[in-house]
């Protein structure tokens, strides 16, 4: 038997449809698409030059094909496939354009407008609101009420924000037919206008998480060392913040020192969007190697850890803000220049612009919230363990006395109060009464992970263990060379 050409077979498809019982619940348009996919199966098996299938092979594998959930009223699709210059990568790509459209634009479109509209961008402006843009563009402000009426996600546009994208496609009279809104970075809001009302869904969009490799060694600072790396402020920001709890970036960091770094880039729809987490990190200072691997629990909550299990956030901060400089340290015998005789100096002065944020160090609460002429606005809390941490000489308080505070919270901002010569922070830490150096005072640890957490973190962890290891032994092959 001769070869069917792609008419034949498109033309058998449909007269075989046309002929059944059940025919009035499948539209010509899905029809249509099982012809067309009839198709390009026999090409994937090797062409259209086999014999041709029986009535009996030919119903089975349309109906085995056939989309029920295609849109109905298509017609002007079918035409289009139906003209006589069609081949299958036309027919195709008029189908894929018609994937997901709304009755009202399928019947707008001409075998010379098979593919999908472009969409229309519009950036919202200062000032501008949803309302405003809908008018501008000469579409009905009422169909926006019933569209902010819908869910959630619909009521969220009436918080838009200047520089917000809305992409809209029209019908042939210029009417609203379909908007799309990136709702977050993982999905797309899509209001599409039927005869009956607007309908809203969500669009997933494709991420794409590739792990990256830096590494460098600190010269001058370590936002210079992390630059020279490829790495972003605020990525250089994650690693300072993962092992502040060991490393005093102000104060402890010396030239040679080395870090080794595993993060995430985050890419969507094919192009870069932003950085993503840290997954291992190793950092070297003073000779001291400190290492941390990400890891999620069951519940989601995500930390780092130690190989060995153990947390890399402690009980408190080393220092509980981002300070300038020390102007004062510790010191039982320090001169103070205010009063000009020898006075214990029991804590730390950190200098910082004014305003800057003051911490809680940790969890605890706190039992004094006030103002006096020496110590000016000032905060203690107290803490388990019979530990009490001091701040003074505050611009502003934010807590109260009896207020419970976990650790890292906002408890005021540095200024000048007090018995002071400039703006600073003055911090003590105090063990059973006793005033120690919050600098060198050795913190309490975290309980480390144990049981099935233990394990679960350690296979989680393991595959990102044995990377970092293999650009740590690189980098120290790569320097004796």
């Amino acid at each position: 038997m001769r070869a069917m050409n792609t008419r034949t077979l498109f033309d058998k498809a449909v007269n075989w449809f046309e002929r059944q019982s059940w025919r009035p619940h499948i539209t010509r348009t899905r029809v249509a698409v099982t012809g067309v996919t009839l198709i390009a199966v026999g090409l994937a098996l090797g062409g259209l030059d086999r014999q041709a299938p029986t009535d009996a092979d030919l119903a089975a594998k349309t109906r085995a094909l056939v989309l029920p959930d295609y849109p109905a009223g298509a017609d002007a699709i079918t035409d289009s496939l139906a003209a006589p210059d069609t081949g299958v990568e036309e027919a195709m790509a008029a189908l894929d354009a018609a994937a997901g459209m709304t009755t009202p634009q399928l019947a707008a479109l001409t075998p010379a407008t098979r593919r999908l509209e472009a969409w229309e961008s519009v950036e919202v402006r200062r000032g501008q609101t949803l309302d405003r843009i809908f008018r501008d563009q000469s579409f009905s402000v009422g169909l926006l009420h019933e569209i902010l009426s819908l869910n959630d996600d619909t009521k969220r546009l009436t918080r838009i924000r200047p520089g917000d994208v809305f992409e809209f496609q029209r019908g042939a009279e210029g009417s609203l037919q379909r908007m799309r809104f990136p709702i977050d970075e993982n999905a797309y809001l899509i209001v599409n206008v039927e005869p009956e009302g607007p309908v809203a869904s969500r669009q997933e969009r494709e991420l794409f998480r590739e792990t990256v490799e830096a590494e460098g060694r600190i010269d001058s600072s370590l936002f210079n060392a992390a630059k020279a790396a490829g790495m972003s402020d605020n990525l250089t920001m994650q690693l300072a913040n993962i092992f502040a709890w060991d490393i005093d970036f102000a104060l402890d960091i010396r030239a040679g020192d080395r870090f080794f770094v595993l993060y995430e880039k985050v890419y969507r729809d094919g192009e870069y969007l932003r950085d993503g987490d840290i997954l291992a990190a190793t950092f070297v200072n003073q000779g001291e190697r400190f290492q941390a691997l990400r890891f999620m629990d069951e519940d989601g909550d995500i930390a780092y850890f130690a190989p060995d299990g153990r947390p890399m956030k402690k009980a408190f901060l080393r220092a509980p803000l981002n300070f300038s400089r020390v102007s004062s340290s510790f010191n039982p015998r320090r001169f103070h220049p205010v009063l000009r005789r020898i006075k214990p100096h029991n804590g730390i002065d950190y200098v910082a612009p004014v305003g800057t944020p003051i911490l809680a160090a940790g969890a605890g609460r706190v039992i004094k919230s006030g103002y006096d002429k020496y110590n000016g606005h000032h905060v203690f809390i107290q803490h388990p363990g019979s530990i009490v941490t001091k701040y003074l000489h505050f611009k502003e308080r934010r807590v109260k006395k009896g207020q419970s505070v976990k650790q890292g919270q906002v408890i005021g901002t540095l200024g000048a109060t007090g018995m002071v010569t400039g703006a600073h922070l003055h911090y003590e830490f105090v063990v059973n009464g006793v005033h120690r150096n919050p600098r060198t005072v050795p913190l309490p640890k975290a309980d480390p992970l144990t049981g099935d957490a233990l394990a679960s973190f350690q296979a989680a962890a393991a595959p990102w263990q044995t990377r970092l290891g293999r650009l740590e032994s690189a980098s120290l092959y790569a320097a004796r060379e």
